[in-house]
């Protein structure tokens, strides 16, 4: 749930602001909002530090991605840790400078292969002693152009351009393209590209042991951050002569600690409720089974906005349902089953919250049931054929499992509205909700009959019209009926094609779903054909087949079944995700 918020202004002695903001930390439940822009040279110096520190982090963790979870090293010290950012990024430059200067070289190695091995610096020297030597691109046809006091050596033609050698006893120049020469030689080049990459190797291996500061550049970039949030709350503060100010919001179950506090410390405060205009933080506090679900919100970086609805629970619900049809396989949920039994016991110790785990549980859990239900395990042909039964034979129907997602996207859609209505009561505009109900269920049996070709139900035609009048008398009811009328009708007429395309577009479960177990079933047949020749050709082709299917249904995830929740469902219950995270001043942890 979302919790209830109280705008609250505590007024203090100028004097006493930076002791004040200290306590205001200590107590952790003021999320402020400033009075002014802060700024200052404390604020763009501890920017600027956070910047370096954020860009050397960045590149430990592309070196090695396991830099989190690695102890920290209490021998290493971290005495000057700019020098150490500025070290890291320092490497990861010269990196990249070598890779660039590797990547000319070997362009320019391709381009003088043709023309054998040679010492650009030798020809220069015979210059000289009078022998004048030069590289030309002549059109084959035009070789005989060449003057006849000249030395022509062609040594090689490429689309009809002859690349020859000229040898003169004097300067002498053609009308012809000249080529000039490189700064090397082949052997020399492969050389110094040989040097470059050890270069290389030795830089990557510095910064593989920079990965050690990791864990201490993380606690010195969050007491930056600490420090900064502290300069920005002070320089953003309101004043009015010898007093000073801080606005924000607190949890309504703080406020009797800040009032405490207020009492103590001798401040004025004063604690009201929020107007529609105030950009009020959104706080979600929830039941710990709910809680499941953060780390997706976390993830998408996603919050909804205060006066918004928490939908936590029904996502946790529908989202699980949606992974499971999409992954589709027990044998994959297996898998991400034991990889995330690894990864809880590798680094469950090192990650406070540990709830992203669970939600792998949970997911992986109801991937082996819908397995099992559909008779999935690493493909579905061979289980079939097996003689082996599916727990629920009718979910491997095309036409049922079709008709199935239909069903969910009514009834998730449904419970939108109802969750709306809810909330307005005894407001009339709850008839225009479960107008929308009933438009949604027609749209449901509308897309059974265009798309599976079932009958249109009798009473679905009552559906329409009973829902669409309740839409049009009671999305905006006023006095002025002709008002209602009209405002009604440019709802329907903005909505109505919506719903049932929206209920249409939950056919991508099984679309998706649909498509991993058919790639999963031809790696199965291309691995039995090869084995007919020999075991050890249908092993990689089993192993990089459902690797693959493996690592595409994450993907599918995230494009199909987030996208369900946060557009299609969120549209309908009215979640716009536009909320501003809580982040109270208070202490680091």
């Amino acid at each position: 749930m979302i919790v209830p918020m109280k705008k609250t202004s505590v007024i203090i002695l100028a004097k006493d602001t930076q002791n004040s903001l200290k306590e205001l930390r200590r107590l952790g439940v003021l999320h402020i909002q400033h009075h002014r822009v802060p700024q200052g040279k404390d604020i763009t110096i501890l920017k600027d530090e956070i910047v370096l520190l954020n860009d050397a982090l960045g590149i430990l963790l592309q070196t090695d991605p396991s830099c989190p979870s690695l102890a920290e090293d209490a021998e290493v010290k971290v005495d000057d840790w700019k020098h150490i950012a500025r070290y890291i990024i320092d490497i990861r430059k010269r990196i990249e400078q070598a890779e660039e200067y590797g990547r000319n070289l070997t362009i320019q190695m391709a381009q003088w292969e043709p023309w054998g091995d040679f010492d650009p610096e030798e020809i220069k020297k015979l210059r000289e002693k009078g022998i004048f030597i030069k590289l030309y691109q002549v059109p084959y046809k035009n070789m005989k152009e060449l003057p006849g006091d000249l030395a022509i050596k062609t040594i090689f033609i490429e689309k009809g351009i002859a690349h020859c050698l000229a040898v003169g006893q004097k300067e002498f120049s053609l009308s012809f393209k000249e080529i000039s020469l490189p700064q090397m030689g082949i052997e020399a080049m492969r050389k110094r590209l040989l040097e470059d990459q050890e270069v290389i190797k030795g830089l990557k291996e510095d910064l593989r042991r920079s990965c050690n500061y990791y864990q201490r550049l993380i606690k010195i970039k969050k007491k930056l951050e600490k420090e900064l949030e502290m300069q920005e709350a002070m320089r953003g503060m309101g004043e009015a002569g010898e007093l000073a100010y801080v606005t924000g919001y607190i949890p309504v179950d703080a406020a009797q600690s800040l009032s405490d506090s207020a009492k103590k410390e001798s401040w004025g405060i004063y604690i009201t409720d929020p107007s529609e205009e105030d950009l009020v933080p959104t706080l979600i506090r929830n039941k710990r089974w709910i809680t499941t679900i953060s780390p997706l919100f976390k993830f998408l970086d996603v919050i909804p906005g205060y006066r918004e609805l928490d939908v936590s629970p029904l996502v946790l619900i529908f989202f699980s349902l949606f992974f499971a049809m999409i992954i589709g396989d027990a044998g994959y949920g297996l898998i991400f089953f034991a990889l995330t039994v690894f990864a809880h016991k590798k680094m469950g110790k090192k990650i406070s919250d540990k709830t992203v785990f669970f939600l792998f549980y949970l997911l992986s859990s109801c991937t082996i049931l819908w397995g099992l239900l559909t008779g999935t395990i690493f493909g579905q042909e061979w289980y079939l054929k097996a003689g082996l039964k599916p727990l629920l034979p009718a979910l491997t129907n095309t036409k049922v499992l079709q008709a199935f997602c239909f069903f969910i996207g009514a009834l998730q859609l449904t419970l939108a509205h109802l969750w709306r209505a809810l909330r307005q009561l005894p407001s009339l505009t709850v008839g225009a909700e479960i107008g929308w109900v009933a438009v949604l269920w027609a749209s449901f049996f509308l897309a059974k009959t265009l798309i599976l070709g079932d009958t249109f139900p009798f009473f679905g035609k009552w559906l329409v019209i009973g829902g669409v009048t309740l839409v049009i008398f009671f999305s905006s009811p006023q006095r002025n009926i002709l008002k209602t009328i009209g405002k009604g009708l440019a709802s329907v007429a903005l909505s109505l094609v919506n719903n049932f395309t929206d209920v249409v577009s939950y056919i991508r479960l099984f679309a998706i779903g649909l498509a991993a177990v058919a790639i999963a079933d031809t790696v199965n047949t291309l691995a039995a054909s090869a084995g007919e020749v020999h075991w050890l050709i249908s092993v990689p082709i089993l192993l990089v087949g459902h690797t693959i299917n493996f690592v595409l249904g994450p993907v599918g995830v995230l494009v199909h079944g987030v996208r369900l929740n946060v557009l299609e469902f969120s549209s309908h219950i009215g979640v716009s995700w536009s909320g501003v995270k809580y982040q109270p001043l208070k202490e680091q942890e």
